[in-house]
């Protein structure tokens, strides 16, 4: 078993969501933390609440989204923490567009942080993490890096890209003593669905509101619980985890029928999307009799 006993945890996204909860989790296994998100006011309250507990945690306002940014938080490891023993890319954000709509400067804005913010995090961190011992890279990729759903195209490729990348990474790095830990998470309650970018969302909602009401009913894992999976996962030595119910039974489809598993889950969407209306309809028309 592998300990966070003592270990340098960086953790990018920590603001708030799985970010924060690892935050704490991994504190809670006795972990140095260099916290990293571009909302500075967050990532302050999530600092000071650890501090006010005697955890040993600073922060560095980031944007994962530029290259350089990565690389100045990567040095600030080195100066603060001698050296990070553990990196989880968690940073990402969200987009609803259906294709015919997508707006390119969006497309870039979310592959910027979504992707390439996982590659440069990578980049950045595996000199420092050679020189430790049993150093690890968690890369925050998604159950919809296997199931595709109407208007997340882009969000779809990028968690689709960063599993590809850290499959290929796990092997370049076999000799190295960095493991690889790839994680596809379902339905989390955080805020990302209140923070994306929204183009159009007619293909699976008739308001963006009831797209939100729809995410915060479906999405059933918390943060916490999220983070708990993930500290196992390393902890356990695993390349690989699932996290949340949903995302076990819609990685279970896909491997069963891998042609047809988007077309059937992006179906159910619709069922259900025409069953709560029908319902909604149904409670109003009973309220207007009473």
């Amino acid at each position: 078993m592998r300990t966070l006993q003592g270990k340098s945890v960086v953790i990018t996204g920590a603001a708030s969501g799985i970010g924060e909860a690892l935050a704490h989790a991994s504190a809670a296994r006795g972990a140095r933390l260099l916290l990293a998100d571009i909302d500075a006011l967050g990532l302050d309250r999530v600092v000071s609440s650890l501090k006010a507990v005697g955890i040993e945690c600073s922060g560095l306002v980031t944007d994962t989204g530029n290259e350089a940014a990565i690389y100045a938080l990567a040095q600030e490891a080195q100066v603060r923490l001698g050296g990070a023993d553990v990196v989880i890319n968690n940073a990402g954000v969200g987009l609803l567009a259906p294709v015919d709509k997508l707006r390119t400067t969006d497309a870039q804005w979310l592959m910027n942080i979504n992707f390439w913010g996982v590659v440069h995090g990578c980049q950045a961190f595996i000199p420092q993490l050679r020189q430790r011992p049993d150093a690890v890279l968690v890369n925050i990729s998604s159950i919809f890096a296997m199931v595709s759903v109407p208007t997340q195209s882009i969000y779809n490729a990028s968690k689709a890209a960063v599993r590809g990348f850290s499959d290929a990474l796990r092997e370049e790095l076999q000799s190295s003593g960095i493991g690889v830990l790839c994680v596809h998470p379902g339905g989390i309650k955080t805020n990302i669905v209140n923070r994306a970018r929204i183009t159009d969302v007619s293909m699976v909602a008739d308001t963006d509101q009831e797209m939100r009401d729809n995410f915060e009913r479906l999405a059933r894992t918390t943060p916490q619980q999220a983070a708990m999976v993930i500290i196992r996962a390393i902890e356990s030595r695993k390349n690989r985890v699932l996290i949340g119910a949903d995302a076990t039974f819609m990685d279970l489809v896909f491997r069963l029928f891998p042609s047809h598993a988007s077309h059937w889950f992006s179906n159910m969407g619709q069922w259900m999307r025409h069953r709560a209306a029908a319902k909604a309809r149904t409670t109003q028309s009973r309220d207007k009799t009473v």
